[in-house]
């Protein structure tokens, strides 16, 4: 059945989830600030800031006007970074407010903390809106560059949700020949995964910058899975969703691939440029240097052991030396692995 889809949110990530919605036959209307942006993906089809040499289906609607694109639509989806949730999901609760109409399904597709808060997005999402403007509220996530799902090469990811109705609905979406959705009811857990891992990704960056190899990236990522699981549980999660998909799988995808911009910018980092250059050279949200700063704050308040993401932090927010951190992770006291 076609499906009127807002997706809010016109970077790398949204523009291919849109794209991959179209594909399956709904009418989605992506909504973007930039008018230039617009205009060139509804005539020449193209996002060139984002997705160089990739042309969208031609039934995508893009546009600057918000209110058209929540309009009757059954499900709007959040792809904008962490830091704007907010203040987009309260622009949306006003044009929702001011239709009569069946309740949206509410979906997110970033990934992140909210600064001060360390508020999770879906509990944003759920602060902003309230129930009787909405239905249910899931999260998507998982091992996916938005380059190769738009060439269609094959991707798992999960769709979260305390209700497992909204999650299994937004599953028979987005599902495809090379899309493949499962479902989850830890909805914390798949949040915290999706933040954590883009604070490891920083490290695993480091190191390349640094030099290391192979045995120094497997052994961070292990070790880094081990506490972003403890603080994870801690915080109300189940332990075996950190092994899915949204933990191990997007940990993986992320610590390994150029194609991450939290690996990028701890590449740079290894390589002995400032965080300030490195965060206007990306141009687009690190949003693992922010996150980092929350589980650090987090983890002491939960009196939870991270020390690699306390590395991390002293590098980022202390003007900490990269290799001296290190040097004093290697020669912690020994203590058994499990």
């Amino acid at each position: 059945m076609k499906t009127k889809i807002a997706v809010l949110g016109a970077g790398s990530w949204g523009s291919v989830l849109a794209s991959v919605l179209v594909q399956n036959g709904h009418e989605v209307w992506l909504w973007t600030r930039h008018r230039e942006q617009a205009q060139e993906l509804n005539e020449l089809h193209t996002n060139q800031r984002y997705m160089k040499d990739y042309h969208y289906p031609h039934a995508l609607h893009a546009t600057t006007n918000l209110a058209q694109s929540v309009h009757n639509a059954a499900l709007i989806l959040f792809t904008v970074p962490t830091p704007a949730i907010r203040a987009v999901a309260q622009q949306v609760l006003t044009h929702l407010k001011q239709t009569k109409v069946a309740r949206p399904l509410i979906v997110h597709a970033s990934k992140g903390l909210e600064q001060g808060t360390h508020l999770r997005i879906s509990e944003i999402l759920h602060q902003t809106i309230p129930a009787d403007f909405r239905s249910g509220i899931v999260a998507l996530s998982g091992p996916s560059h938005a380059e190769e799902v738009a060439r269609q090469d094959l991707t798992l990811i999960t769709a979260a949700s305390n209700q497992v109705t909204a999650a299994q609905q937004v599953q028979k979406l987005f599902m495809n020949d090379y899309f493949r959705v499962y479902t989850n009811t830890d909805l914390i857990g798949v949040e915290l995964g999706a933040a954590f891992k883009n604070i490891i990704a920083l490290g695993a960056g480091a190191l390349h910058g640094l030099g290391y190899g192979d045995n120094a990236k497997a052994a961070l990522m292990t070790r880094g899975l081990a506490e972003i699981t403890r603080l994870g549980v801690a915080l109300g999660a189940k332990p075996l969703t950190f092994i899915g998909l949204s933990g191990v799988g997007d940990l993986i995808v992320t610590c390994t691939s150029i194609h991450s911009r939290n690996w990028r910018a701890g590449n740079q980092l290894g390589q002995g440029q400032p965080l300030a250059a490195v965060v206007a050279n990306m141009g687009m949200v690190i949003e693992g240097v922010k996150t980092c700063q929350a589980a650090y704050e987090l983890a002491q308040q939960q009196q939870v052991e991270m020390p690699i993401t306390e590395a991390i932090y002293h590098v980022l927010y202390e003007k900490a030396d990269i290799k001296q951190e290190i040097k004093l992770l290697m020669r912690r006291e020994g203590k058994a692995e499990l």
